[in-house]
């Protein structure tokens, strides 16, 4: 799976902030929630916009970010 088909940047939406395409759902929203346990099935409850390939287009995203960050060693 592509994360592109799913998120995307827009300056005119959530200030540029990844969100689901289509939606003004941050991908950091998902991130977090999932982070706290919530389940997938729980997010497509809550926001009935989500599809379960996005929730896991997002995963892949924060996957896809932790590989290229810059590490910084002091």
């Amino acid at each position: 799976m592509d994360w592109n088909t799913y998120i995307e940047h827009n300056p005119e939406v959530m200030f540029g902030k990844p969100v689901i395409k289509g939606t003004r759902i941050p991908v950091a929203l998902i991130l977090e929630k999932l982070g706290h346990g919530i389940s997938e099935e729980e997010l497509l409850k809550a926001y009935p916009s989500l599809s379960v390939e996005a929730i896991r287009a997002a995963l892949l995203y924060a996957a896809d970010n932790a590989t290229h960050e810059n590490v910084m060693v002091f």
